[in-house]
């Protein structure tokens, strides 16, 4: 299965092979995505999303094949491609015990510092003003889910790898992440992203689809 062939791709995959419990999740998958463009990655089930979405962050190595990042493989340049990435797993991944200021905090200075005042107008735009420094542990599933995506809002990825990024959210937040999303790609950023929910994006918009073997697209 061969989705895309742009020689200027910033993210491609050739020929992977991956298989769980001497079952094969995916065989000769061939993908790319460049900047302004969101590749949804769907599928049922069991299909290989998650294990797809880990390979590409390199929190999977139990694949054949070769990545690329910007043309090179990127086994020789991974510094330089996990600095150009975000990733956001389908759990919350912020730390219960730390107040949504300090987790902001902390995963920023993983690549570079983050002055608190932009921290907080993160926070204030995912619905979060007066919560900076409450303890996760006290918030609920959506408003740590929220605290995670606020990453999005102080980083400078290009590239973003979300798998289910609008688990838990409510109508409000959801429009809100969608509208994120495709100001990222019109700005010439990346996106690849797992869910069931019915994306309305106003972007270029490709569909990775693991059951079916095919790519739709739209604007």
């Amino acid at each position: 299965m061969t989705i895309g062939s742009n020689p200027e791709a910033l993210l491609e995959g050739r020929n992977l092979y991956c298989e769980r419990d001497e079952r094969v999740l995916f065989e000769q998958l061939s993908f790319s995505v460049q900047g302004g463009q969101l590749l949804q990655v769907k599928g049922s089930n069991g299909s290989g999303k998650t294990t797809l979405l880990r390979i590409l962050c390199g929190l999977n190595d139990s694949f054949e094949g070769e990545l690329y990042f910007q043309g090179q493989l990127i086994e020789e340049q991974r510094d330089q491609y996990l600095a150009s990435l975000l990733y956001i797993g389908h759990r919350s991944g912020v730390s219960r015990i730390l107040s949504p200021r300090e987790n902001l905090r902390w995963s920023g200075a993983l690549h570079y510092p983050i002055a608190d005042a932009d921290i907080d107008d993160a926070l204030a735009e995912v619905g979060l003003r007066g919560y900076e420094d409450v303890p996760c542990h006290n918030l609920s599933a959506g408003q740590q889910q929220r605290v995670s995506l606020a990453r999005l809002l102080i980083g400078r990825a290009v590239l973003w790898i979300l798998d289910e990024p609008f688990t838990t959210l409510d109508v409000h937040a959801v429009a809100q992440l969608e509208v994120r999303l495709a100001h990222h790609v019109k700005n010439g950023g990346a996106v690849l992203v797992t869910t069931h929910h019915d994306l309305k994006v106003d972007c270029r918009h490709d569909v990775l689809d693991l059951d079916a073997s095919r790519v739709r697209s739209s604007v």
